[in-house]
């Protein structure tokens, strides 16, 4: 064979392959992570999955004009999309735009305007920028440019007592322009602050759940043992965001039930019914209950918490069903040292502050992530019928996806297939809605087998009526006989067997 042929029958084979692939279907890919992807299923049991999210890149500062962060406890995404970092180590905040370049350093060398360590940052839709700055015990408000506009200190009311310790680390503003502010060590809830500074009460306080032991011990103790006896106090809430609607989702810390609630605008908590478990398993720690530090609320209501003990993030639908988790500890790229906020911009990025590594730590979606969200959007929404072929997808990639079975029996049970949708609603371990779809199928087999369920019914009615009391007149009438032979051959003195 020569060089020419040698040459046209490599780039033939080339072309072939080429060929080849090209006619093939895609194929999705996922990336390696340093954490192993699972969730949990209705049993609480831990089970595998692909992953939603995987690590992209970080920011630490070191390649910024402005210098690396030391700390930081807070990020901010603004509805522009820039990126505002809460430097608490710096007592600054420093503003990146979209390529993660400065903009501008948001607090003052000296003045007004100086920083001392603060922890929180929230930004108007106008660039308007509140900071909580906590060691200065106040809410320090910048313009658009970053210039110190003005101050609320401490609030003045007799409802807070002499005692009240203010402490302010994050914070949202309505669009009353009303502040919701996180303290640090205040157990009464968020509180309210008017657009003049003044306080307008609390909101939304966690409660403190029945205990027997507590009951049995005020009955039974003195006075002298109850005065020993500790102050059970509500929990306080770590953080606050408020989503389109006007509903704020708060995280709590130390809790076994209910870490994150969306309160509505009286402060009532519409996110769970009864008590609900957030959070999963420790790898590492003597840990027993979830801590959460922040959360994160999109435009479809998808909510997503980070947990300090776990050091991991837990994503959940508007409903509270959980589709992700992802990160832990360690010291690898995808993991943290020590988390302390996060958040979500519009195209799914989740920013995650890990002030163990003075940084902030970037994760994208998955494609499978993609497809769960869509899905997800759909059956939120009551879109069954439209999202159970994404469903069917996301079982090829994992059948250990609790909410998928879940959602299939949704769209089958909504198609009036109720004995396809008991099965999924089986798999899926969800006792009520198997309730459910087993009433309408025991209604629906009614309804086909009337005939022969009347005709059964009848002959059970004439055997009961007619053939079992024929049958017992017959056999008393039979042993009537027999006791009248007996008797008649006792008295005759004949022998005779007892048994006939």
């Amino acid at each position: 064979m020569n060089h020419l042929t040698k040459f046209r029958y490599v780039i033939g084979t080339a072309l072939a392959v080429a060929m080849l692939l090209t006619a093939l279907p895609p194929v999705q890919s996922f990336a390696a992570t340093p954490y192993d992807g699972y969730t949990i299923n209705n049993l609480r049991q831990d089970v595998h999955s692909i992953n939603g999210y995987v690590y992209e890149r970080s920011i630490d500062g070191y390649e910024l004009s402005s210098g690396p962060f030391v700390a930081p406890e807070d990020v901010f995404l603004g509805d522009d999309g820039t990126v505002y970092v809460v430097d608490t180590g710096n007592s600054r905040i420093v503003h990146l735009d979209k390529d993660n370049n400065v903009i501008k350093i948001v607090g003052d060398p000296e003045g007004d305007g100086m920083l001392n360590e603060p922890k929180g940052v929230f930004v108007k839709p106008d660039g308007t920028i509140f900071v909580a700055d906590t060691k200065n015990q106040r809410i320090a408000i910048y313009d658009k440019e970053g210039k110190f506009m003005k101050a609320y200190g401490k609030p003045d009311n007799p409802l807070l007592g002499a005692t009240f310790s203010y402490s302010p680390s994050k914070l949202l503003v309505d669009k009353r322009n009303y502040m919701f502010v996180v303290s640090d060590g205040n157990t009464q809830g968020l509180i309210q602050i008017d657009p003049n500074g003044k306080f307008k009460g609390f909101y939304g306080a966690n409660h403190i759940g029945f205990s027997w032991k507590r009951l049995i011990d005020n009955l039974i103790a003195t006075d002298e043992q109850k005065a020993k006896l500790a102050v059970v106090k509500p929990l306080e809430f770590s953080n606050a965001v408020q989503d389109a609607e006007g509903f704020i989702y708060t995280s709590t810390l130390g809790t076994e039930t209910n870490q994150l609630k969306r309160l509505s605008p009286v402060g009532v908590d519409t996110l769970n019914i009864g008590e609900r478990r957030y959070g999963g398993r420790f790898d590492a720690g003597p840990f027993s209950v979830p801590s959460f530090l922040d959360i994160a609320v999109d435009k479809d209501g998808v909510m997503t918490a980070l947990d300090l003990q776990s050091s991991k993030v837990y994503q959940y639908d508007k409903l509270g069903n959980l589709l992700f988790v992802f990160g832990g500890l360690g010291n690898q790229n995808g993991l943290f040292i020590t988390p302390s906020s996060l958040d979500q911009s519009d195209d799914g990025i989740v920013y995650v502050v890990d002030k163990g590594r003075n940084r902030i730590d970037l994760f994208r979606t998955t494609p499978f992530a993609d497809l769960v969200h869509d899905a997800s959007r759909l059956f939120v929404d009551g879109r069954y019928k439209e999202a159970e072929g994404m469903w069917n997808e996301v079982l090829r990639y994992n059948v250990n996806f609790d909410l998928a079975y879940l959602a299939i029996g949704k769209s089958l049970y909504k198609a009036e297939n109720y004995k396809d949708a008991m099965t999924y609603f089986e798999l899926a371990r969800s006792r009520g809605d198997y309730s459910l779809a087993f009433k309408e199928y025991r209604k629906e087999y009614i309804r086909e087998h009337f005939g022969w369920i009347c005709l059964i019914l009848i002959a059970l009615f004439a055997l009961l009526r007619y053939l079992i009391p024929l049958l017992w007149r017959r056999q008393t009438a039979f042993l009537a006989v027999r006791r009248t032979a007996r008797v008649g051959l006792i008295k005759e003195g004949v022998p005779h067997d007892r048994n006939v």
